[in-house]
């Protein structure tokens, strides 16, 4: 097998991997989760979710391909040959294949209103009329399909210039800017009259909204915005050198995830509350609702293009990731395959997210299970194929490993100890097993 390109810096590693992670789960979905779900009940739960299980899988896919150093399909094939434990790599590869296919319709719509955004024709608008635009946008086809299109090729022309030159070089200045952009929002928000009303919907749990749907939509937002589940994070460690400290990276991406989503909250519903809307408009919220709430105060159409660029921004780092991870499967490490097999599941994901991209136009009425192509994707993603994909990787990990490979593998490049490490194989072992299949089977 050829060798691989690796990160360049322990930095460059997490900014990507961060980069993943930071995406439209944070930005895009947190804020209408936890708005629909009571807010800081909902924020609570995707905390506690990240912390004592997408942790624990990040890292644990950080283990699996740092030591085999290989794709998400081919590292389950050296650490476990003659088994079929290989098939947790085609899952991934297959669910983040769906999960791209829908992303870039969703990225396709931020670039339309990013480019109306430039020429100034979002600003002086009613909230009705922010509706009847978002609406009449996603049910064009052509704009909708023009725009993922683009979408596509942006990601497609990052991913083909590899690791160092391509994902790790714009994720050096996209994740910075992205954190200055969102502090520069946040001070905005809290300085608006009435924004603490919309904090304390983000801070304080309203329990009453704590029930068995609720935890398994934080769950899934858990699964959904650090990317565990799919082996994306197998492939980005597979780069790692083994003086770099998986622990400390997968603390830093897991905690860097958490302080966007809460940066996100602070952006959103304070400035939601005080200009008198509503926090559970849906996925529509920042599109609808954050238009209408910049076109309210000074400067709004500055900060709303600022919004739209970072939310860009985020969109184009996840979407490198779930795009790396078919391209690493194929290309093996061969850096002349790369560009090809980029192109061509890049449009093969395009030609996949027709249907998404058309369903709320063309085929508003074609439904599966009451759900539109759209939503049904996204259903049955977050909520089944990263939760069995994470299921699979823990058991993978804690019980089909042994022990001390896995101690030797973390003990490279840290100094973890073993009770922290008894702990973590604990936390994989029995209850993160016990926790997605109860809340499967609530």
């Amino acid at each position: 097998m050829a060798k691989k390109d690796q990160w360049t810096s322990k930095i460059g590693f997490i900014l990507a991997a961060a980069g993943s992670a930071i995406g439209l789960g944070a930005i895009w979905k947190f804020p209408y989760m936890a708005g629909a779900n009571g807010g800081g009940v909902f924020f609570l739960l995707f905390i506690l979710f990240t912390v004592l299980i997408g942790a624990p899988i990040l890292l644990a896919e950080f283990v699996i391909g740092r030591r085999a150093g290989a794709d998400a399909v081919t590292s389950y094939k050296i650490l476990a040959p003659n088994s079929h434990w290989h098939w947790i790599g085609y899952l991934g590869t297959v669910v983040s294949f769906i999960i791209l296919s829908f992303y870039s319709v969703v990225g396709g719509w931020i670039l339309s209103y990013l480019a109306r955004s430039m020429t100034g024709s979002l600003i002086g608008k009613s909230q009705e009329q922010y509706g009847a635009l978002f609406e009449s946008i996603i049910a064009n086809p052509k704009e909708v399909l023009i725009a993922q299109f683009v979408f596509i090729i942006m990601t497609i022309l990052v991913v083909q210039g590899g690791i160092q030159k391509g994902i790790e070089r714009a994720s050096r200045y996209m994740m910075p800017a992205l954190f200055i952009l969102f502090i520069i929002l946040v001070i905005r928000s809290l300085t608006l009259e009435g924004a603490m009303e919309g904090v304390r919907f983000l801070l304080l749990p309203d329990w009453s909204y704590l029930n068995g749907e609720t935890v398994l939509l934080a769950l899934g937002q858990a699964f959904f915005a650090l990317t565990v589940g799919l082996s994306v994070m197998v492939t980005y460690a597979s780069y790692l050198s083994k003086g770099d400290s998986m622990p400390r990276s997968a603390i830093s991406v897991s905690g860097l995830n958490i302080f966007i989503s809460l940066l996100a909250g602070l952006v959103i519903f304070p400035a939601v509350y005080a200009l008198g809307f509503k926090p559970d408009e849906g996925p529509g919220i920042a599109f609808v609702v954050l238009p209408a709430v910049f076109n309210e105060i000074a400067f709004g159409g500055i900060f709303l293009t600022v919004f739209l660029i970072l939310l860009l921004f985020a969109t184009l780092t996840s979407a490198f990731s779930i795009l790396e991870i078919g391209v690493a499967a194929l290309s093996k490490g061969n850096q002349k395959k790369r560009m090809p097999f980029t192109w061509l599941i890049g449009v093969l994901v395009f030609i996949a997210g027709i249907p998404s991209a058309l369903s709320f136009g063309v085929f508003d009425d074609v439904l599966i299970g009451g759900k539109n192509f759209f939503d049904f994707a996204d259903y049955i993603t977050s909520n089944f194929g990263l939760p069995a994909g994470a299921l699979l990787i823990s058991v993978f990990v804690s019980y089909r490993l042994k022990r001390e490979d896995v101690w030797n593998e973390l003990q490279s490049g840290s100094s973890i100890s073993r009770s922290l490490f008894n702990s973590w194989i604990f936390l994989l072992r029995y209850i993160v097993p016990i926790a997605i299949v109860l809340v499967f089977l609530s």
